[in-house]
C-alpha cells in the first residue's frame, strides 16, 4: 500500500509541478505588451493611430455635421444682431458701428467654423509632441521579468509536499487570471481614450459655432478645455506608466517568487485604478466638463 501511495503522491506532485510552471511561464507577457503599447497608443495623433476610422469621422463631421453647425451659426448670429439692437435701446442710441462690429464676429465666426477641424488637429498635434518627448526623458522599461527564477524553481518544487504545491499552483493561476483581468483594464482606459477623442472631434463645428456668442460662447469654450484635457489626459498616462515602471524594477524577484507575484499584481492593480482617474484628473485641472 505504502509503494501505490508514493506512486499517486508523485504523479499528483508531478500534475501540480507542471501545472505551477505552466503558470508561470509567459505569466505576464500579455500584461508586459500592453503596458508597452501605451506610449506609442497615447501618443498618437487621430490621424496616425487609425486613418480608415479618421477619415471616417473627418467625412461624417465634413458632410453631415458641418451643414448643422452652419444653421446654428445663422441661429447664433441672427440672435446676436437682435440682442445688440436691444442693448442700444430699440435704435434709438443707434450706431452704425454695431453692424460693422456684427459683420466682424460673423466673418469670425465662419473662419473658426470652416477651420474647426484644423484647429482641433491642431491642438492634438501639440499634445502629440507633448506625449512624445515625455515618454522619451521618464519611460524605461517596464517588463516584469520573472524568467531569472522560474528556470531554478522546478527543483525546490520537487521537495515541496502536496499541500503547499496546491496551494502555489492556486495561487499562480489566480494570479494570471488577474494579470488578464489588468491587461483588459487597461486596454479599456487607453483604446477607450481613442474612442472618446474621435467622438469629440466628429462633432467639432457645432461648439465652434456658439464660440462667438456671450450667451451661448460656453459651450465652445467649455469644448476647447475638453480638447485640451484629452491631451493633458495622454500626459498624465504617460507619468502614471512611468512611476509603475520604477515600482516594478523595484521588486525583488530573487527571494520570494509569490510575494514578488503578488507585488507586480498590486502594482498592476495600481496602474489600472491611476489610469482611470486620469480623466477625470484632467478635466478638474482644466475645469472642462
Amino acid at each position: 500500500m505504502n509503494f501505490l501511495w508514493n506512486k499517486i503522491t508523485e504523479w499528483i506532485k508531478g500534475l501540480l509541478i507542471s501545472g505551477i510552471m505552466s503558470n508561470l511561464n509567459g505569466l505576464f507577457d500579455s500584461l508586459n505588451g500592453q503596458v508597452a503599447e501605451i506610449a506609442g497608443t497615447v501618443g498618437a495623433t487621430p490621424q496616425g493611430w487609425n486613418g480608415s476610422v479618421f477619415n471616417m469621422i473627418k467625412s461624417l463631421s465634413d458632410n453631415v455635421i458641418v451643414p448643422i453647425a452652419g444653421a446654428i451659426l445663422t441661429f447664433v448670429m441672427c440672435y446676436e444682431l437682435i440682442q445688440m439692437v436691444i442693448d442700444k435701446n430699440s435704435f434709438h442710441d443707434f450706431e452704425t458701428f454695431v453692424f460693422m462690429k456684427w459683420t466682424i464676429k460673423t466673418a469670425i465666426g465662419v473662419l473658426l467654423l470652416s477651420h474647426a477641424w484644423d484647429i482641433v488637429m491642431g491642438i492634438f498635434a501639440v499634445a502629440q509632441n507633448v506625449v512624445n518627448a515625455a515618454a522619451g526623458t521618464i519611460i524605461t522599461n517596464t517588463d516584469m521579468n520573472i524568467a531569472s527564477v522560474i528556470a531554478d524553481l522546478e527543483t525546490g518544487l520537487q521537495s515541496m509536499e502536496i499541500g503547499p504545491l496546491f496551494g502555489l499552483w492556486f495561487q499562480s493561476m489566480l494570479v494570471g487570471i488577474i494579470s488578464w483581468a489588468m491587461t483588459i483594464c487597461i486596454f479599456v482606459v487607453v483604446y477607450g481614450r481613442i474612442m472618446e477623442i474621435y467622438l469629440v472631434t466628429s462633432v467639432a463645428p457645432i461648439p465652434f459655432a456658439a464660440l462667438g456668442n456671450r450667451e451661448w460662447g460656453q459651450i465652445g469654450q467649455n469644448y476647447i478645455r475638453s480638447l485640451i484635457a484629452l491631451g493633458l489626459q495622454a500626459l498624465l498616462i504617460i507619468i502614471c506608466v512611468a512611476i509603475y515602471a520604477v515600482l516594478v524594477h523595484s521588486i525583488a524577484v530573487d527571494t520570494d517568487v509569490i510575494k514578488a507575484l503578488w507585488t507586480c499584481i498590486g502594482y498592476t492593480v495600481l496602474l489600472c485604478f491611476t489610469l482611470f482617474k486620469t480623466s477625470s484628473l484632467s478635466k478638474t485641472i482644466l475645469n472642462a466638463h
